[in-house]
C-alpha cells in the first residue's frame, strides 16, 4: 500500500480540524440565539434566589418565625384567588426577564467639549492647507463642518488625538513630499507634540491616517536569537511592520518580539551595512550586537577607528581574529582582510574548475566591522593613506567570498565616506535623535514617522535595501566593562561571549594579523 506523505496529512488533518471548530463555534453561536429568552429566564432566577437567601440571611433569627407566617399567608391568599397562580407566575417570570437582562453600552455620542475643541482647532489649522479661493463647495472652511472632513478619530487617556483619518479635497498636491511635510509638521505640533506620528498617505482615496505610535520596548538586552545561520537580528520594531516575530527574555519572562532581520551571505542582496548616528545614538551597541551574533557561525575583525577601546570584551575570544585600536594596526588588519578577499575568490574559482567543493575556510562567513572610519582617514592622510580604499574589495566582492563589511560612522563625517562605501552598504541604520533631513540622507528616503526630540540609546530607522522604513530598537548590549553598565547586561554580554583563546590573552594583543600566509595564497 502507498504511503502517503506526512505532510499532506497534517495539512488535510489540520483543515478537517479548523472545519470542525467553525461548524461547532456556528452551532453554539444559533443555539445561543434560540436559547437567549431562557438563558435570560435562568440568569433571573438565580438573582432572585441570591437575593431572596441574602435577605434571609439578613433577618434577625427573633423576626425569622413572623415573616415565614407572612410569607405562607399571602402563597394561601394567592393560591385561593380566581387565577391567582397564574398571575403569580407571570410576575415571576417578569421579574425574572428583568433581573436577567444584560444592560447595553450607550452608545457613543461623540467626543466631549474639550475633545471637539481640540477637533475643531485641528480643523481650523488645516484650513490654509487644503483650501483655495477657486473651490466653490470646500472641504475645510472656517467655520465649516469638521465632520465632513474627520472620517473618524480617537482620543488617549489624557484627552489628545490617538487616531485621527481625515480627507482632503482632491487638488491638494499629496505627490509633492514638501507639501506633505507642511501638513505633517502642522498636525505634529497641534495634535500633541512629544510623540511619535506615523502618516499613511491614500492617494487614491484622498485619505490621510494619523496614528500615534507606542514608544518600542527598550527593556530588551542582548541573548540569543532565533535565527538561522546567515540572518542576524538588528533590533525591533512594530509588530505591524515584521512579518515574524522571535521570543525573546524579559527579566525571566519570556514573550515575542518582532525584528528586523538581516540577511548575509551568498544569496544576499544587501551583503554590507552602514549605520549611521549621533555621539551616544547607539551605533557601537548596534556593532558590539552585530559581533556577538557574526561570532556564532564566522570570524570577527574589529577596527575601532575612533580608539575608544568600546570593543575590548572581544579581544582574545575565539573567533576574534583581530580588535584592533592603533593606526597601523588598523591599516594592516584592512589590508588583510583585502588579501584574504581575494584569496578566498581564488580558491574557490579553483576548486569549481576542478569540480570540487570550495574549501571549507572559504565558506566560513568572515566580519569586517570597521568603527568611525573618518577618524581613522585623518589620522593616515599625513601618511598618503586611504583605510577607505582597503575597503573595496571586501565590498565589491565581499558577497562571493562571504565577507560582509559593517560600518558605523557619525553624521559629523557622513562627508568623508568614499564612494565604495557609500554604493554598497545598502543596508542603512540611522541611531539617534536624527533629523528628517539627516534620516533621509542616509536612508535615501525620510521615515514616515515624525521624529522624537528624546529617544534613548539604539533608537532610530532601519531600511533594507529598497524595503520601507523601519523603527528600529537595538538590543541593549552595553560595554561589559564599563563601570555605568549594569550587573544584569554585563553578566548577558559575557555569556554570550566565546571563551578566550589560550594563545592569546587581552591584553597581549598589539600586533597586527599575520599576512604572509595570506599574500603567499594570494600569490599562488
Amino acid at each position: 500500500m502507498a504511503r502517503r506523505p506526512l505532510t499532506r496529512i497534517l495539512d488535510r488533518g489540520t483543515a478537517s480540524i479548523a472545519r470542525s471548530r467553525e461548524l461547532a463555534r456556528s452551532a453554539a453561536d444559533s443555539a445561543t440565539d434560540v436559547f437567549h429568552p431562557l438563558i435570560s429566564l435562568s440568569r433571573g432566577l438565580r438573582k432572585l434566589a441570591a437575593l431572596a437567601r441574602a435577605r434571609w440571611a439578613a433577618t434577625p433569627k427573633e423576626r425569622r418565625g413572623p415573616t415565614l407566617f407572612v410569607a405562607a399567608a399571602c402563597v394561601l391568599v394567592v393560591a385561593l384567588i380566581p387565577y391567582g397562580p397564574l398571575l403569580a407566575m407571570i410576575a415571576l417570570m417578569g421579574a425574572a426577564a428583568w433581573a436577567g437582562r444584560q444592560p447595553r453600552t450607550p452608545a457613543d455620542t461623540g467626543p466631549d467639549p474639550a475633545q471637539g475643541e481640540r477637533l475643531q482647532a485641528l480643523y481650523e489649522a488645516l484650513v490654509p492647507y487644503f483650501s483655495v479661493a477657486e473651490d466653490p463647495d470646500p472641504l475645510y472652511a472656517h467655520g465649516g463642518d469638521r465632520d465632513r472632513a474627520f472620517v473618524a478619530h480617537s482620543f488617549d487617556d489624557d484627552g489628545r488625538v490617538g487616531a485621527l483619518t481625515l480627507r482632503y479635497p482632491a487638488y491638494f498636491a499629496d505627490g509633492d513630499p514638501a507639501e506633505r511635510a507642511r501638513v505633517e509638521q502642522l498636525l505634529h505640533a497641534k495634535a500633541g507634540r512629544g510623540r511619535e506620528y506615523r502618516f499613511d498617505w491614500d492617494e487614491e482615496s484622498n485619505q490621510l491616517a494619523v496614528t500615534v505610535l507606542p514608544a518600542l520596548p527598550t527593556d530588551i538586552a542582548a541573548q540569543r536569537f532565533v535565527t538561522t545561520p546567515g540572518e542576524t537580528v538588528l533590533g525591533f520594531t512594530d509588530a505591524d511592520a515584521s512579518p515574524r516575530t522571535v521570543p525573546v527574555a524579559d527579566g525571566g519572562e519570556g514573550r515575542d518580539a518582532p525584528p528586523v532581520v538581516w540577511r548575509t551571505g551568498p544569496r544576499s542582496t544587501e551583503p554590507h551595512l552602514l549605520a549611521v548616528g549621533h555621539p551616544g545614538g547607539g551605533a557601537t551597541t548596534l556593532l558590539r550586537s552585530v559581533a556577538i551574533q557574526a561570532l556564532q557561525h564566522g570570524d570577527v575583525v574589529v577596527v575601532d577607528g575612533g580608539g575608544t577601546g568600546e570593543y575590548a570584551c572581544l579581544t582574545g575570544r575565539r573567533g576574534v581574529l583581530a580588535v584592533e585600536c592603533g593606526l597601523s594596526g588598523a591599516l594592516a588588519t584592512l589590508e588583510w582582510a583585502a588579501h584574504e578577499t581575494e584569496r578566498r575568490l581564488i580558491a574557490q574559482n579553483r576548486a569549481r574548475q576542478a569540480g570540487h567543493t570550495p574549501p571549507e575556510d572559504t565558506r566560513r562567513p568572515l566580519w569586517v566591522l570597521l568603527d568611525r572610519p573618518g577618524v581613522l582617514a585623518d589620522l593616515a592622510g599625513a601618511d598618503g593613506r586611504d583605510p577607505q580604499a582597503l575597503l573595496q574589495v571586501p565590498l565589491r566582492h565581499g558577497r562571493a567570498a562571504n565577507v560582509t563589511v559593517v560600518v558605523a560612522e557619525q553624521f559629523d563625517c557622513l562627508d568623508g565616506l568614499s564612494e565604495a562605501v557609500r554604493s554598497h552598504t545598502r543596508v542603512r541604520v540611522v541611531l539617534g535623535a536624527a533629523s528628517a533631513r539627516e534620516a533621509e540622507a542616509v536612508l535615501g528616503v525620510p521615515p514616515h514617522t515624525t521624529p522624537t526630540g528624546q529617544v534613548p540609546p539604539g533608537r532610530g530607522y532601519a531600511r533594507l535595501g529598497s524595503g520601507p522604513v523601519l523603527r528600529l530598537q537595538v538590543p541593549a548590549t552595553p560595554d561589559p566593562y564599563d563601570d555605568a553598565t549594569s550587573e544584569a547586561h554585563r553578566r548577558a554580554v559575557l555569556d554570550l561571549l566565546p571563551e578566550a583563546t589560550e594563545r592569546t590573552a587581552p591584553e597581549e594583543r598589539s600586533e597586527p594579523l599575520d599576512e604572509q600566509p595570506v599574500a603567499a595564497a594570494v600569490e599562488a
